[in-house]
């Protein structure tokens, strides 16, 4: 049997023979959609020209360089949310993303300001997770006057030249947290709230919500001031300790932020697993083996995958609607775990 012939593809793919010769040559706008069908059935049937139509198709994609800066000392979070960003730019089909990453361990606004300028120079827009603060803000803003688009990601900003936001709704983080609360805590008591840093916004809107369902659900708990981690578990076991020895009946700690391996160290060695209620952040090895030895009662996480999804398509939209495109507010979803969903 001869090798395939372009007829042979063109019945193989379900089209025209002279909509596969547009495909193969380059005659004529072909679209993305009937290119990758073409290519499809080429592989399928071991047509010789598969390594040609793989490059013409490369070629003729849009080409994007997106980046993110993210400011966030917690590195197994950061890689997260890095990874479900590289996941989304590879499995959009029809354009060529290009995707520069920079985690900063650096708390200080004049670092993460000077980030976002120096990626501005390479990176037609970008997703933007930092603490709110003015240096940023006009970072952010100097950028978008040069023309490029910058995405509030994960954490809300104030700056007027944002693009938008994709991230989580923080008052409903904070409800569902307060809410698992008032269930699991077996009398009335105290509950700490650990914060990573009253400048992510995100953790004031994670407050803000808790709060407000005490006060309209429950009024004999006591809610202590919140206190920040800055994200590090050595700061975090401290203040978890302070707030054992110094209320005795604290019935449940709320970790809005980093540090969870710190809390969970200082509870399990004062032998209070069983009697202090903990709803943390983000599952990962730490928070997985939190629920399974019981220690904690629940854990809001963000559905990474998706998130790097709405945050690409929103950097896309951005691109195509010009300077008159709207702001861009996008909700996902949070995942919920517990012991028994695991």
């Amino acid at each position: 049997m001869g090798r395939p012939t372009i007829n042979d593809l063109a019945t193989a793919a379900g089209l025209s023979t002279s909509t596969v010769k547009r495909v193969l040559h380059g005659g004529g706008v072909v679209r993305s959609e009937t290119m990758s069908r073409v290519l499809a059935a080429a592989e399928e049937i071991g047509f010789y020209g598969v390594g040609s139509l793989r490059g013409r198709i490369a070629s003729s994609k849009p080409r994007h360089k997106f980046g993110l800066v993210m400011q966030q000392p917690n590195q197994v979070f950061g890689k997260a949310v890095a990874a479900g960003l590289e996941a989304a730019a590879r499995a959009v089909p029809d354009r060529d993303i290009q995707l520069s990453i920079d985690l900063i361990s650096d708390l200080s606004p004049e670092f993460v300001a000077a980030r976002i300028m120096e990626m501005g120079s390479d990176v037609e827009a970008m997703a933007v997770v930092a603490a709110e603060h003015p240096i940023v803000t006009e970072a952010i803003n100097q950028f978008s006057e040069r023309g490029g688009k910058v995405l509030a990601f994960i954490s809300p900003l104030s700056a007027p030249s944002l693009i938008g936001y994709v991230g989580l709704d923080g008052w409903k983080v904070g409800r569902t947290s307060a809410w698992a609360f008032r269930t699991a805590c077996r009398q009335p008591g105290k509950i700490g709230i650990l914060v990573g840093t009253h400048r992510y916004r995100c953790h004031e809107l994670n407050e803000a919500g808790f709060r407000s369902y005490f006060r309209e659900h429950v009024q004999d708990f006591a809610l202590l001031e919140a206190v920040s981690t800055f994200e590090a578990d050595g700061i975090a076991r401290e203040v978890t300790e302070r707030l054992l020895r110094e209320h005795e009946d604290l019935q449940g700690i709320y970790v809005s932020g980093g540090g969870m391996a710190g809390v969970l160290g200082a509870v399990r060695d004062a032998g209070k697993s069983e009697q202090v209620v903990i709803v943390g952040y983000d599952l990962s090895d730490v928070t997985r083996t939190g629920l399974l030895d019981g220690s904690i009662n629940l854990v809001i996480s963000h559905p990474f995958e998706k998130l790097g999804q709405e945050a690409i398509a929103a950097m896309i939209r951005a691109g195509q609607s010009g300077p008159m495109a709207g702001l861009q507010t996008i909700h996902v979803q949070f995942d919920i775990y517990t012991p028994e969903n695991l």
